[in-house]
């Protein structure tokens, strides 16, 4: 049986734009997941929003944001056909479903978007959203020996995926 949320997932609205650049950034100070070292600003993150084939968002019926996703090509011209989506949960809002809720909204949309496959390219293999891609049925293709620098300057391997849309 499908899950039922207490949230819906829609498209961001600039009214949206103060917690969108909040849930980004608080993913990008974390640094176990985005490549980013960079916060967004308000005026950077309106241009960065736009510029995605979708960016969505999950509200609460208050619309409180608790979480967001982009869409956008993985690549251009002949492998303009694959999508690539980076998913970011508020802090306080992870363990309530928000995450996978915005995977299978991604899923969904891509085609609309023109894509019908979608990679990830760098998964941290730390990323407890592993098991959530797999059972959602990204197919892991390989990993790359410490493809990414951890806060400590350390290194984790990163894990390539993808799914047939």
């Amino acid at each position: 049986m499908p899950r039922t949320y207490d949230f819906t997932i829609r498209p961001w609205q600039e009214a949206d734009l103060p917690a969108l650049v909040t849930i980004w950034n608080q993913v990008v100070e974390d640094g176990v997941a985005f490549p980013q070292e960079d916060l967004l600003t308000e005026e950077a993150g309106q241009a960065f929003f736009a510029a995605q084939s979708r960016t969505a968002v999950a509200v609460t019926p208050a619309g409180e944001v608790l979480g967001l996703y982009i869409l956008h090509p993985n690549n251009i011209g002949r492998c303009g056909h694959i999508g690539n989506a980076s998913y970011a949960v508020r802090r306080d809002a992870r363990g309530r479903h928000v995450g996978e809720a915005l995977v299978r909204d991604s899923l969904a949309a891509a085609p609309a978007c023109g894509f019908c496959v979608m990679q990830f390219n760098a998964v941290v293999a730390s990323n407890p959203a592993r098991k959530l891609y797999e059972r959602l049925g990204f197919v892991p293709l390989g990993t790359v020996p410490g493809g990414f620098r951890l806060p400590d300057g350390s290194y984790s391997d990163i894990c390539l995926y993808y799914h047939t849309l």
